[in-house]
């Protein structure tokens, strides 16, 4: 308990840190929301400074952020202009779509992974290891939005696959069973391409751990004694290998989080990304830093469980 209040009160030190920086650098982007409406005609000057007063624009940097951060404690995240309401409802809509995503990624890119980076492990120095290597090479040297294009361009070619969004026109009206089928097709190209882009990097840190492993003179001393290798694989080998694949899952949570934000924009998913986008076109910077808030909560939520997780697995941790 000691462990996890230490590390929830960095996670808090750490959020702290990230708004403090996140208000500093939208308040020294040119321009905001108003900014336009000096250019057009038959609009005043006095209007634009009279309605930047309304919504406080006009007060100083620390009178702004803490007005920002009592918003925030009664759930609001500040008020979008472009929206005309409160941050918070916004992002209460968008974050399951996300986090849907991210969920989905992440466990099938760790449920491939694992038996990949194993079997890739125990196959080193054959034909089979060296093809391998070179489909990961060449899977790592694809970027995500080119993988989304391709998968967009067979999905409009073959429609085997829906192109964008969550759900069909009318799948409220449909059963759940039939919704639940429906946004299963939907997730197929956003995850495939998450996948995709994550898979590799997955795959060589485990083939790396569990190679490390198999190497270490425990392993070859349990092999001495005639320990059978299957036994010797998922008893001993892999649990030692586990440490640094906890803290890899942090980080593939973050990776894939932030690339999710893109590939939401191409394909068209209900999440933060499109929501990202538009408040950054209108200069909504309440809006702009309600989403990045969100997207911090959620990495640093994802890496305060992988050391929950560490601390558990590693008794080095607790001593």
């Amino acid at each position: 308990m000691k462990y996890a209040a230490r590390r929830f009160l960095h996670s808090l030190f750490l959020l702290a840190g990230v708004s403090v920086l996140s208000f500093l650098f939208a308040d020294l982007a040119p321009g905001d929301f108003f900014s336009e409406m000096r250019l057009e005609r038959g609009v005043a000057a006095g209007t634009v400074d009279a309605l930047r007063a309304r919504h406080g624009l006009d007060r100083p940097l620390p009178v702004r952020y803490a007005a920002w951060l009592g918003s925030m404690g009664r759930g609001e995240f500040g008020y979008s202009l472009a929206y005309n309401s409160a941050v918070g409802p916004l992002l209460r809509q968008r974050i399951p779509g996300t986090l849907l995503l991210t969920a989905s990624a992440t466990f099938l890119a760790w449920l491939m992974a694992i038996p990949l980076g194993i079997w890739n492990a125990t196959r080193r120095g054959t034909w089979s290891d060296s093809i391998f290597k070179v489909t990961l090479a060449i899977l790592l040297s694809i970027p995500e939005l080119l993988s989304a294009v391709i998968f967009l361009a067979i999905a409009v070619e073959t429609g085997w696959l829906p192109a964008g969004g969550m759900h069909a026109p009318g799948a409220e009206s449909q059963a759940a069973a039939d919704r639940f089928r429906d946004t299963l097709r939907h997730l197929v190209i956003p995850v495939g391409v998450l996948v995709l882009g994550m898979l590799p990097v997955l795959i060589r840190h485990v083939r790396g751990s569990v190679a490390d492993c198999l190497d270490s003179p425990f392993a070859l001393a349990a092999r001495a004694h005639g320990i059978p290798r299957r036994r010797l694989l998922f008893g001993h080998v892999l649990p030692a290998a586990l440490n640094p694949l906890i803290s890899l899952f942090g980080f593939s949570l973050g990776t894939l989080l932030s690339a999710s934000l893109l590939v939401e924009v191409l394909v068209g998913w209900p999440g933060l990304g499109p929501l990202f986008l538009e408040a950054i076109m209108a200069r909504d910077f309440a809006l702009v830093l309600g989403v990045v808030m969100s997207s911090t909560s959620l990495l640093i939520t994802g890496n305060l469980v992988a050391d929950l997780l560490l601390y558990r697995a590693d008794p080095r941790i607790r001593t």
